[in-house]
């Protein structure tokens, strides 16, 4: 039987010091540094010694001749002087050309002490100084030299003294080191409470903070708890949130990296990281490794031009072989997050690797509740605000998404300078969100009545028809890319539909385009985005859903799957060219079915949809009370 694991507190101490001690005296950056203080230390010891112009023996024996010279400095065998005047040179590329020196000159006799010179000078006034051969500028070049090496060993120092830190990036981004960050449990602490709804995944990981706290427990039954959790879920839906509430719940270090940092220009870094990333992890058990985004790595082997040679690849294998390593006594345990569990390669997945799969959904009304519960704990709300209103209204709504509308709603109320945050608030927050922001273009009249009664059409038929959704408003203000939206709010939560309702939905779509055509006798392009959604609705209908007659229960491969796959670049179908003909017939029909109905019950609502037009012309924008008003009740919902 195992005994139970060191705290996190020892566990890191002892860490620290091992890392440490275990990494190597050069790094990657100790030697770019190196690479860049020598030439700088050479460079300026090079400056300074060159600070005077060396001439020829010749050269300065015709200057003297000229009376160009008027101070010169004997130091043993080299002549230190100044020039009255910086002569010119010419050069051997070009004798014409002449070539400026500078005013001082630096010239090696041929004996040690040259009489002869020596008169020549005299003669010629030229003021002479002798001086020992330990002089100043020896010194200086002594100096230069020693702080050369001082700088280079400074250096040296603070590169090592960075690179014995196992969670340090180095001077230079030690590119070949993990960038996982740690996150310690008394940093951040987060815990299952502050993380509302998911009561089913919180279920699912409770096993594994178990084990994180009391691993004995299951070892002397000889269960083996699972070393990978794969959480599964849409963007914002709070997987990355539950990872770490599980290692708050635990106690225990929290290393989170992306899979995309694992990915670089050059071979084998990705494999390193993950070597050094795993290395650390053991170190610091128990713990728990966050992957997010695990997919930009772990996808399916063998796929795109690249073949199974490149360095993606290269990166998953070893994160394979890692996990494989793993001993269950080490209480290491590694949680992956993704939306696109369909791309990820099966060794990931099998057994012994990614053992449990946890579904992180969309809130469910009571979920969205607790959630607004939580990101409104700091917020003032006003006396008229119904959390449980606003959750019923937020249907779809991910976590992120419910915070980013308590914080909208706030920013609102602020810019109104008000103390608390009132519903309309939510309501101008909404709208934001699902509507996008205002604009500030100015339609002429022709334009602003037929985006009225574009609008209205959507509109009518939404009401009307008891297979659509409710609508909660409808306005020909710009907003976002579209001249009006009509927004719909569904009553309840909904995991399937039915064929029915796919079907009224598309005569909702074409309503604008077929109010129009009847108002008008023309279509306008501004039909453009609901043509797009109707058209690949019914072809999801035919080729995927079989609710086409003709074609039958058959489901057709998408092409739009396969470049996010990156199995190849242009995929042939998996159909005939006659299949690929009646597939365009029926997506057609439905089509044409769907229009047609929506021109039928425009038509038998020709008042209703004036009224709704006229109303939405003056007042710009209409609530599902005004409609009511002006049309009528809606029609009964299922």
């Amino acid at each position: 039987m195992s005994s139970p694991l060191p705290n996190d507190r020892e566990n890191s101490n002892d860490s620290r010091r091992t890392n440490g001690a275990n990494r190597p005296f050069f790094s990657v950056s100790s030697i770019l540094m190196m690479l860049v203080v020598i030439p700088v230390a050479l460079f300026l010891s090079s400056l300074f010694s060159n600070s005077a112009q060396q001439v020829e023996y010749g050269f300065l024996w015709q200057q003297i001749e000229a009376g160009n010279v008027e101070r010169a400095v004997f130091q043993g065998d080299v002549v230190r002087g100044k020039f009255k005047k910086a002569p010119p040179k010419a050069t051997k590329d070009a004798p014409d050309v002449k070539e400026s020196l500078k005013d001082t000159f630096e010239v090696y006799l041929p004996i040690a002490l040259d009489h002869e010179i020596l008169g020549h000078m005299r003669k010629h006034g030229v003021q002479i100084v002798g001086k020992p051969e330990s002089s100043w500028a020896n010194g200086m070049m002594l100096l230069i030299n020693l702080l050369s090496l001082l700088l280079f060993v400074g250096f040296m120092w603070f590169i090592m003294r960075r690179n014995s830190d196992p969670f340090s990036s180095g001077m230079l981004g030690n590119f070949i080191r993990s960038p996982a960050k740690r996150v310690k449990p008394s940093d951040h602490p987060t815990t299952f409470d502050d993380v509302a709804a998911m009561e089913q995944a919180k279920f699912e990981l409770q096993e594994i903070v178990e084990f994180l706290k009391t691993p004995a427990k299951f070892l002397r039954l000889g269960a083996q708890i699972p070393k990978g959790v794969l959480l599964i879920g849409p963007p914002g839906t709070g997987k990355t949130l539950l990872a770490r509430a599980t290692a708050g719940e635990a106690g225990v270090p929290f290393f989170t990296i992306n899979g995309s940092e694992f990915i670089q220009m050059f071979v084998g870094v990705g494999a390193s990281r993950v070597r050094d990333m795993f290395k650390t992890a053991k170190e610091n058990a128990p713990c728990i490794l966050f992957i997010d985004e695990i997919d930009a790595v772990g996808r399916v082997r063998g796929a795109g031009l690249g073949g199974g040679n490149d360095e993606r690849e290269q990166t998953l294998n070893q994160i394979l072989s890692e996990m494989d390593g793993f001993q269950q006594t080490e209480a290491v345990i590694i949680v992956a997050a993704t939306n696109r569990p369909d791309v990820l390669d099966p060794a990931l997945l099998r057994p012994g690797r990614f053992d449990r799969h946890v579904t992180v959904d969309r809130p469910t009304k009571t979920g969205r509740a607790e959630i607004l519960k939580v990101h409104s704990r700091k917020v003032p709300l006003a006396d008229d605000v119904n959390l449980n209103e606003i959750a019923a209204g937020t249907i779809g709504f991910s976590g992120a998404e419910l915070k980013n509308l308590v914080n909208e709603a706030a920013l609102h109320a602020a810019r109104t300078n008000r103390e608390t945050v009132l519903a309309s608030d939510f309501d101008a927050a909404r709208d934001k969100i699902l509507m996008g922001n205002k604009r500030e273009e100015v339609l002429n009249e022709r334009e602003r009545l037929m985006t009225a009664y574009h609008e209205s059409g959507h509109a009518l038929l939404a009401w009307l028809l008891s297979d659509v959704d409710h609508v909660h408003k409808v306005t020909i203000i710009p907003r976002g890319r579209a001249l009006g939206v009509t927004q719909l709010v569904p009553d309840e939560d909904r995991y399937n539909i039915g064929e029915a309702r796919l079907h009224s939905q598309l005569a909702f779509m074409l309503g604008g385009r077929a109010a129009e055509k009847m108002i008008f006798d023309e279509f306008s392009a501004g039909a453009e985005d609901d043509l797009k959604r109707a058209t690949k609705m019914a072809r999801r209908m035919v080729t995927r859903w079989g609710m086409s007659t003709i074609i039958g229960p058959v489901a057709f491969r998408d092409s739009e799957e396969h470049p996010f796959l990156g199995k190849e670049v242009q995929e042939s179908r998996d159909y005939s060219e006659e299949t690929a003909r009646i597939i365009d017939q029926e997506v057609q029909k439905f089509l044409l079915e769907a229009d047609k109905r929506a021109i039928q019950v425009l038509t038998e609502n020709r008042d209703k949809l004036e009224a709704m037009t006229k109303a939405l012309v003056e007042k710009e924008s209409l609530d599902q009370n005004e409609i009511a008003e002006i049309i009528g009740i809606a029609a009964q919902r299922d």
